[in-house]
């Protein structure tokens, strides 16, 4: 995964990124960490009868307090809007500890990964003023990042991570796309001669995965309308439920994408290409100049989304959770879901 950077002012040794064209999105955090307290504080932590009060649920508030104070904490972390902080705790009987999980949500242009962060540190930081009294030696560890989602990147799982650590009843919840038939499709000349590594199709893919899709398909073919049109109509009549293409979706000669498919498909869902025009103009001004689009063919939703790994990621952002309603729409569903 690429790290942005920002070019700081002459002079200056700090500079908070700007983040005014990035993109709003839905970002989610999760953060754990545990602290070994010996049996004695074990059993009266669990047992409610420490001198100073009912020890987890104060770190719980603490918890949800140092997340909302992140950015008064860390100079160069942006000040966010959060929506949600939640702090809960699994005791660990074999080594005395309390596991501490921090989720922060926030619909905002950067992550919540320092408040989610933040939240685990300041609810064991709780725990220990509260029994450093009765046990003085303590133990924090374990500290770290276990899952974030959300902008261009999508998806990002600790590899040491569970699949339902400190996710509460979020880990009951399907991902957007789980069990969705896909198919990615790739319009590139050059990647097809082999010239080129297709980045984009990839982009697409990992997405896709990330959310619990079935990726059945990959193809790279020329920026060519028969051969497009051969691949969304086999797709399409093999019940694929969604497509993604990628390229063709510009002004040149060979950019057929868009026109091929408004040829083929049954109806055009407008509405999807003007939301990646408005929110990416928000990155660069040309987005006014693609013709990414959505197209209905049979009962297949068919997303054309441009040539680029970097507008992709930002499309897949911009769209990716209306997806699931509009496959739902497709197949017949109640528009109000």
């Amino acid at each position: 995964m690429k790290h942005e950077t920002s070019q700081r002012s002459a002079g200056s040794r700090f500079e908070m990124i700007d983040v005014g064209a990035k993109q709003v999105t839905h970002r989610v955090a999760v953060a754990q960490g545990r602290i070994q307290v010996g049996p004695e504080a074990f059993a009266r932590i669990q047992n409610r009868t420490m001198p100073k009060g009912d020890v987890l649920a104060m770190a719980e508030v603490a918890g949800i307090q140092a997340a909302k104070k992140t950015a008064d904490l860390l100079p160069l972390c942006h000040p966010l809007p959060l929506e949600s902080v939640r702090v809960r705790f699994e005791s660990d009987s074999s080594t005395h500890s309390f596991w501490a999980f921090c989720t922060a949500a926030a619909n905002a242009k950067t992550g919540v990964e320092m408040e989610a962060l933040a939240g685990v540190q300041g609810a064991l930081l709780s725990i220990y003023d509260l029994t450093k009294g009765i046990e003085p030696a303590l133990e924090i560890s374990d500290i770290r990042l276990n899952r974030k989602q959300g902008g261009k990147h999508g998806l990002w799982v600790h590899p040491k991570s569970r699949d339902d650590e400190g996710l509460g009843h979020e880990a009951n919840q399907a991902p957007l796309l789980q069990g969705v038939r896909a198919a990615v499709l790739t319009l590139s000349d050059r990647c097809a001669a082999g010239e080129k590594e297709d980045e984009s199709g990839i982009v697409i893919q990992k997405h896709l995965q990330q959310n619990g899709a079935l990726v059945e398909h990959y193809r790279i073919v020329p920026d060519s309308e028969s051969v497009l049109s051969e691949a969304v109509v086999q797709w399409a009549e093999q019940a694929v439920e969604l497509i993604i293409s990628t390229g063709g979706t510009g002004l040149g000669p060979r950019d057929v994408t868009t026109q091929t498919l408004r040829k083929l498909a049954n109806r055009e869902v407008s509405g999807l290409g003007e939301i990646l025009r408005s929110a990416s103009a928000a990155f660069t001004r040309k987005a006014w100049l693609s013709d990414a689009s959505a197209f209905i063919l049979r009962n297949s939703l068919i997303l054309c989304l441009p040539g680029s790994p970097k507008a992709v990621g930002e499309c897949l952002g911009i769209v990716g959770d209306l997806i699931p309603h509009a496959l739902h729409v497709i197949r017949g569903g109640d528009h109000g879901k």
